[in-house]
């Protein structure tokens, strides 16, 4: 055997023996493949007979008088797939007319497909060990001269993959009425297939894998048609038999049924010996694509032929693969496992394996990778189709319900539907049964016993519905779903107050869906595109939608009405109608009772969410009904104000004679969502309400609150009025200013001293930040400068903005967690501590304060009250880098206010825990702020770091050394951000410093200082041990070669080959990084040959010093 073996000029001789070579296509037996790769799949067109041969090649004198070369197939696997039938056909020929040469050359086309150019002589090939060849094909992977066709990035090898796995095909396909079967051909050629799949090199582990895969998905393919032939045969037989015992055609019938049954065993034979030779290993190999690639084809063998795969002995391969690593290879067995589960005769046979692999099965609903969960609640369907898991086991399930990933909840809505609405499987028990299973009534009130375990959370309710909208038809039944409501349906009767909170969330959210609208929050604010056909169908469920309710709507009003859980959702229906169907079906008294309905539902409640959906819905019929109803609408808005504001004249009456406050605080609830949609313009309003707060100083808080927020909506609208009027009277705008100074009055008045704390709840403190901010914010002097309002132009003065951040600072120190007087406010959410590190932000951005004052005291904050505030803080920083160059003073002083809060801790004699969370604070600080510093941000900002560091310096030694533990704490962090030459300077600064000083007098004092001077002198030193590395890295690469550029040839051979179990499931990517790192070094050979000339100039040194 040779490794690389020289070619030899074909003969041009036109003896018998030439001629039957050339003539059967083949070369001399001892053709090198490297030459024969240089033949074009076109010039390969050769008959099996040189007469033919030569008859055909005569009439064309542009071809060559030789005999043609035959065809190279590697480069038919290489090039056009579409010749690869007649390319194997060719070869078959020639294989029936010189067994050896064939077959030589077929086994150079295969170690060339797995990358390296090697062939045996024809007349060595039956001498040949088939270990000699496999270890002379892994050193020249070693020796880098392989090529990887499948991972090559080349356009001529594109289909590479998809032409060899079709080539092996065509081949046993065409090799089935002989070759086959003779126990030679394919013996060998699955022999070196299975060696090759065992060796270190990747590329021919993936190659020989491919192939022998292949191979038994072919096998399969011929022994099914051969069954098929057995089949017929033994009908055959049978029939035969019974006219006559014995005769010619019994016995033509017996041998066929035998040749047939002896080579669908050998078939099976085969099958077995690459599935114990090849599939049994690389089924754990350490590439992941390898251990996909065998579980996918084991999915196509057990389906394919069920005879001789579909046992536990094959079947437990596809179980412990769904514990693999990789997402792909869990995917590539739940998809088998599906399509075996499909097929109803399959599920006898998996009995054992179900119940040893279902639980694993139903656990992977919850994978980590989203596509293989998908894959697996798919499973589980198929499972419960067939009975074989039991509704107990379930649970789990039915949690990912309310999961996150759309897909995963789609995918669990649909086993929903099927398994616990519809019962397509038959296995739950239902209240509600009878021969018309399929009906609204029946579907709807089976879904409502699942919303009776969210009954508590309207969100989770939601979720559920829409997880199921897209399976469940009944959901857009608005007839059947209206007369439950009414108690109208024979079939259910009358629905509990549960069942019916539960049934109109389902109507509302299904009436949203069915017209486009997205009722869980989108994850992404990406704006909604709809096509042509999805507008329409959209349109057309609004119609649908309105002709179902028109009628009975007015009833469902009248009836839930009062229910303060229903008639949020009951109202806001009427949004999403198509209004002037009213006219056009001649219902405009239903249309009327409905708008009257509405308007009364607002004065039958006071809690917010009731509140704003009547305001939202009476606005919508106002603004988008048509004509006459557009008229009527409007009229009952108008109604709507005076009747709110009569209510809460008499409310505050009430209150000034002594009474309760409630009347005044619902009233109050109701002006202010009015206001949230439209201006109420009514100057006595406000005069009133402003003199209420005046005159009662200890009115209830949260009255407090919605008095102050009336107040300031009105000055908004007021605002927006005189802005967008033409022409602008001196008395609006005195009369506005009144009002702003009266507003900034009452909130002034609320504002504690600076050395005050605060005498009033969290609620009405936020709501005071809130408010500061915005009406500064309205009202800041840059909006007006310059033109006829710039007499509206306010900016608060510094105590004013110091008492606002004191009282800021305040709510940063209140907890999250609401109390437990707060737990049944509606607008709690609005007063979190986020909202006053908003409104302290927001002011800062819009340059409404100075920033030298509010921006340090912002951000000495960032790392003190949790990820919330630090996040709005972190978003103000970036805010101001987008606005200043040079932020280094805002960073200096936000460092100095954190400091000076440890140190006044200190002098106080505080706790030592909160003296060390002080200082804990201001370190944790530095690192964030000097931290924003990285990558090319270090020399970007080089110039703002050192101003940051020297006037750093510059504050610690103005009181040295009480001040001197500022520089470990709080510019350390800086100074190690800055560059080598920098750093140097900063040390003999501070040394110079302390040249003259008498240390000692105070040990304790001055250790931060030296702890600075430490840390420097150490961050020196590994800069320039770095550099000394860096240096000794170059000197030493210079005597070794450059690494090759080839990128083709990455990655092709490992240490190890992976058939290890354990190896596969857990340590198989660090061998893979291990080997990312062999394959970056140089051949060991230039490594000894370094080494050696290293020792050599250095013995020469050494002699020369002596």
């Amino acid at each position: 055997m040779e490794d690389a073996p020289h070619g030899h000029k074909r003969s041009r001789d036109g003896g018998e023996d030439a001629g039957k070579a050339n003539g059967s296509g083949g070369d001399n037996h001892d053709r090198s493949a490297s030459e024969a790769s240089d033949q074009s799949p076109n010039q390969m067109e050769i008959d099996a007979s040189p007469d033919d041969d030569f008859m055909e090649t005569r009439p064309q004198p542009k071809r060559s008088r030789s005999h043609p070369p035959h065809q190279n197939l590697i480069e038919v696997v290489k090039g056009n797939g579409d010749l690869i039938p007649k390319a194997v056909k060719i070869w078959v020929e020639r294989y029936e007319d010189s067994p050896t040469l064939a077959t030589a050359e077929l086994l150079s086309m295969l170690f060339e497909a797995c990358g390296a150019k090697y062939s045996i002589k024809e007349e060595l090939l039956n001498e040949t060990d088939v270990d000699d060849v496999v270890v002379a094909l892994v050193n020249l992977a070693r020796a880098g001269e392989v090529e990887d066709y499948q991972s090559s990035k080349k356009k001529e090898l594109k289909n590479f993959k998809e032409n060899l796995v079709s080539f092996w095909d065509n081949l046993v396909i065409e090799c089935k009425n002989g070759p086959l079967f003779d126990t030679v051909l394919f013996d060998k050629c699955m022999d070196y297939i299975i060696a090759l799949s065992c060796t270190p090199p990747r590329v021919y582990r993936q190659t020989a894998t491919l192939m022998g895969l292949q191979l038994v998905t072919s096998f399969t393919s011929v022994a099914n048609t051969l069954g098929s032939q057995r089949e017929t045969t033994q009908r055959q037989l049978n029939a035969e038999s019974k006219k006559r015992a014995d005769g010619s055609i019994v016995e033509s019938l017996n041998k066929r049924l035998s040749d047939t049954h002896e080579q669908i065993t050998t078939l099976e034979i085969m099958m077995k010996k690459i599935f114990t030779g090849l599939f049994v290993h690389r089924y754990r190999d350490i590439d992941s694509d390898i251990r996909m690639s065998c579980i996918q084809s084991l999915g196509i063998w057990i389906l394919s032929y069920p005879s001789l795969f579909l046992q536990d002995m094959y079947l437990k391969y596809l179980g412990w693969t769904l514990n693999d690593k990789a997402a792909g290879v869990r995917k590539a067995s739940l998809l088998a496992l599906g399509k075996l589960y499909e097929t109803d005769e399959n599920v006898p046979t998996l009995g054992t394996f179900t119940g040893r692999f279902s639980n694993r099965m139903i656990e992977m609903a919850d994978d980590v990778d989203m596509s293989a969960a998908v894959c697996a609640i798919g499973l589980v369907k198929q499972l419960l189709r067939h009975q074989l898991i039991p509704d107990d086991d379930l649970g789990p399930l039915y949690d990912l319900l309310i999961d996150q990933p759309q897909e995963i909840r789609r995918a669990i809505g649909e086993l929903v539907y099927d398994h616990l609405i519809s019962q397509k499987f038959n296995s739950s028990p239902s209240g509600l049964t009878g021969q018309d299973d399929s009906s609204s009534e029946i579907h709807i009130f089976r879904m409502l016993q699942i919303l009776r375990e969210f009954s508590t959370d309207p969100i989770l309710s939601v979720y559920v519905i829409d997880d199921v909208w897209e399976y469940m038809k009944a959901m857009k039944d608005w007839k059947c779903i209206i007369s439950m409501l009414l108690d109208q349906n024979p079939r259910t009767g009358s629905t509990t107050d549960e069942d019916s909170t539960n049934l109109i969330r389902l109507m509302f959210a299904s009436v949203r869906k069915a017209v486009g609208e997205k009722i869980i929050p989108a994850t992404d604010n990406r704006k909604q595109y709809h096509s042509k056909a999805q507008r329409e169908a959209f349109e057309n469920s609004r119609k649908d939608i309105t002709v179902a309710m028109m009628k009975n709507y007015p009833q469902l009003l009248r009836k839930f009405m009062a229910d303060k859980t229903k008639v949020s959702s009951l109202v806001e229906i009427i949004m999403f109608m198509k209004l002037e169907l009213y006219s056009l079906k001649r219902q405009e008294q239903n249309f009327k009772a409905a708008v009257r309905l509405i308007k009364d539902a607002f004065f039958k409640h006071g809690e917010k969410e009731a509140l704003r959906s009547c305001i939202k819905a009476i606005t919508f019929c106002a603004s988008e009904s048509k004509g006459e109803l557009q008229d009527f609408s409007r009229g009952k808005l108008k109604d709507l104000e005076d009747e709110l504001l009569d209510k809460l004249t008499s409310a505050i009456k009430e209150v000034k004679s002594g009474n309760d406050e409630y009347s005044l605080l619902v009233n109050l609830k109701r002006l202010y969502e009015l206001q949230l949609l439209k201006p109420v313009l009514v100057e006595s309003m406000f005069d009133e309400i402003a003199l209420t707060l005046r005159s009662f100083r200890n009115l209830d808080e949260e009255v407090i609150c919605f008095m102050l927020l009336n107040m300031h909506l009105y000055m908004a609208w007021s605002l927006h009025s005189i802005v967008n009027c033409e022409a602008v009277s001196e008395a609006s705008l005195s009369s506005l200013i009144s009002k702003r100074d009266t507003l900034f009055e009452e909130l002034s008045y609320l504002l504690p001293e600076i050395e005050e704390s605060r005498k009033y709840g969290t609620q009405l403190a936020l709501r005071i930040c809130a408010l500061l901010a915005e009406e500064w914010c309205l009202f800041r002097k840059s909006n007006f400068d310059s033109s006829k309002l710039e007499s509206l132009g306010y900016c608060p003065d510094n105590v004013m903005v110091q008492k606002f951040w004191k009282l800021c600072e305040e709510t940063f120190n209140t907890s999250d967690e609401t109390d437990e007087e707060d737990e049944n406010k509606e607008y709690v959410e609005e007063t979190n501590r986020d909202v006053a590190a908003i409104a302290a932000c927001k002011l800062l951005i819009s340059d409404v304060v100075p920033k030298e004052y509010l921006g340090p005291e912002i951000i000495s904050h960032l790392a003190m009250h949790g990820p919330g505030i630090t996040d709005i803080i972190k978003n103000l920083i970036t805010c101001l880098r987008k606005k200043e160059d040079d932020i280094s003073n805002i960073y200096l002083e936000s460092l100095k206010r954190a400091y000076q809060r440890y140190a006044s801790e200190l002098s106080c004699d505080g706790e030592e825990s909160r003296v060390d969370k002080c200082l804990q604070v201001c370190r944790d600080l530095a690192g964030q702020l000097s931290g924003m510093y990285i990558g090319a941000a270090r020399n970007k900002y080089r110039l703002e770091i050192l101003r940051v560091v020297k006037e750093g310096v510059e504050f610690a030694f103005t009181d040295a050394p009480k001040q001197l533990l500022f520089l470990e704490v709080a510019i350390l962090p800086f100074a190690t951000r800055l560059p080598l030459p920098d750093i140097t300077d900063i040390k003999k600064d501070v040394q110079g410093r302390i040249v003259h000083v008498n240390t000692d007098e105070d040990p304790s004092g001055w250790r931060p200082c030296f702890t600075f001077l430490e840390t420097l002198e150490e961050k020196c030193l590994k800069s320039e041990d770095l550099q000394d590395d860096r240096e000794r890295r170059a000197v030493k690469r210079r005597g070794r070669p450059r690494k090759r550029k080839e990128t083709g040839r990455k990655r092709l051979f490992d240490e190890q080959s992976g058939s290890d179990e354990d190896e596969s499931m857990s340590g198989g990517s660090d061998r893979e990084d291990k080997q990312d790192e062999l394959d970056e070094e140089a051949p060991l050979i230039e490594t000894i040959r370094a080494a050696k000339a290293l020792r050599g100039e250095r013995a020469n040194k050494r002699e020369r010093a002596k």
